[in-house]
């Protein structure tokens, strides 16, 4: 069952207290900080567990470095700091340490996307999946609320080889109960629907099920899948999606040419091919302002989502 919850939380805070918990449980968890562990969370670990936290400072690449070599001597070796740095200011460390020999490196990065607001433009990380989504090996997260998080979390924690997991700043709604129960490599049907699929990630899947309210309001029934495993894609969900409800539009905070929208173009290329509309960050940077308004002048928004969804019916002779 999917609620809402009226306590907002950032995915962000996860992170730390998902650790703690993890060692308590007997897991080898160690902890890697760049200097922004209050922000990412991280902290709350290295408090509790300062025998198992390191803090380089601002040298994210070297914290690369020293993951790799906890990873290489046997520890569940985790990496934080903002998505902006992580990958941003360490990709080819991480790609020759850690994807190439597939080590056991978990890289949860904060302050994704155009929401990290006033920060602005040099901390708007929206390049970020794309990076990450290229390197061989690597299982790529976007968590859409705090306790799918902290499931991915531990997820990552639990499974062997490298991850990538995206998480944000701010406080956005909870939309899964505590019954949730996130897989690895598969789709999320948050709403059925026999119309249209509204494909959605991270914190555009709240606004995928508003947009799908919207569209109820027109007699459009809407499917919502949440996307959570950028990589593995969910390839089975979106094909189904494809053929049952014959438009699929993609939701995201990131570039729309090189995330989840690409990836599910793809996927449907070869295989069942359907008309297909893109909410994301089109091919532009943003700038500095609050987050929700960021939001809105780029268009990721619950009306955004339902306008493309309504453009598809019309392009299919189906609905007005």
């Amino acid at each position: 069952m999917t609620t809402v919850s009226q306590s907002p939380a950032a995915t962000r805070e996860a992170l730390g207290p998902t650790l703690l918990r993890l060692v308590e449980e007997g897991l080898d968890i160690v902890a890697v900080d760049a200097d922004l562990g209050a922000s990412t969370t991280a902290r709350v670990f290295g408090k509790a567990r300062p025998d198992r936290f390191f803090t380089v400072g601002v040298a994210e690449q070297n914290m690369i470095g020293i993951a790799a070599g906890l990873a290489a001597a046997g520890k569940i070796a985790f990496a934080s700091t903002f998505a902006v740095f992580l990958p941003g200011r360490c990709f080819d460390q991480i790609r020759v340490s850690v994807a190439q020999p597939g080590l056991n490196v978990k890289l949860v990065a904060s302050h994704a996307g155009i929401s990290v607001g006033e920060d602005g433009i040099s901390a708007h990380a929206i390049e970020d999946l794309a990076l990450m989504s290229s390197l061989p090996g690597f299982r790529v997260i976007v968590p859409a609320d705090v306790v799918e998080a902290a499931q991915a979390v531990e997820a990552a924690a639990r499974t062997e080889g490298p991850f990538y997991v995206r998480c944000g700043r701010p406080k956005v709604p909870v939309i899964h109960d505590e019954s949730y129960q996130f897989r690895l490599g598969r789709a999320h049907l948050l709403r059925p629907g026999r119309d249209v699929t509204v494909v959605a990630m991270g914190i555009m899947v709240k606004a995928a099920l508003d947009a799908a309210a919207l569209l109820e309001q027109d007699g459009i029934d809407c499917r919502v899948l949440n996307m959570a495993t950028l990589r593995p894609l969910d390839r089975d969900a979106i094909v189904a999606a494809a053929r049952e409800t014959g438009a699929i539009v993609t939701a995201e905070e990131h570039l729309v040419h090189c995330g989840l929208g690409s990836m599910v173009a793809q996927a449907l290329a070869g295989i069942h091919p359907v008309p297909m509309g893109f909410v994301g960050v089109q091919d532009r940077y943003a700038e500095s302002g609050r987050w929700d308004q960021l939001l809105e002048k780029y268009g990721l928004t619950a009306n955004a989502i339902a306008q493309e969804a309504r453009k598809l019916l019309v392009r299919r002779g189906k609905k007005p």
